[in-house]
């Protein structure tokens, strides 16, 4: 999931929003297959490098979310001028 986050975070970066949209869904499988197989405890330096590796995907999760947030309110944005323009179309028969 680590190598997964990576690259979703460079598919931000390059504004590549369909690249991000198929790694979230690889990753959301990642995640339903770990939940159905509960991984056993780990200790020592196993867990040590779990630790960093959740880390690491906590802060690119961060750093992507700070990079869509503005894309997704411009989107959001277009959307509500083209649902605006439609009705005004409507209303006035153009």
């Amino acid at each position: 999931m680590a190598v997964i986050t990576d690259q979703m975070l460079r598919a931000a970066n390059d504004n590549d929003w369909d690249r991000l949209t198929q790694l979230e869904q690889q990753c959301a499988l990642h995640v339903r297959q770990l939940k159905e197989h509960e991984p056993q405890p780990l200790a020592g330096a196993a867990r040590v490098k779990k630790v960093d590796a959740i880390r690491r995907m906590l802060a690119a999760d961060r750093q992507i979310r700070d990079l869509t947030t503005p894309w997704m309110a411009r989107l959001s944005a277009l959307i509500s001028n083209t649902s605006t323009e439609r009705r005004v179309a409507r209303a006035y028969g153009i």
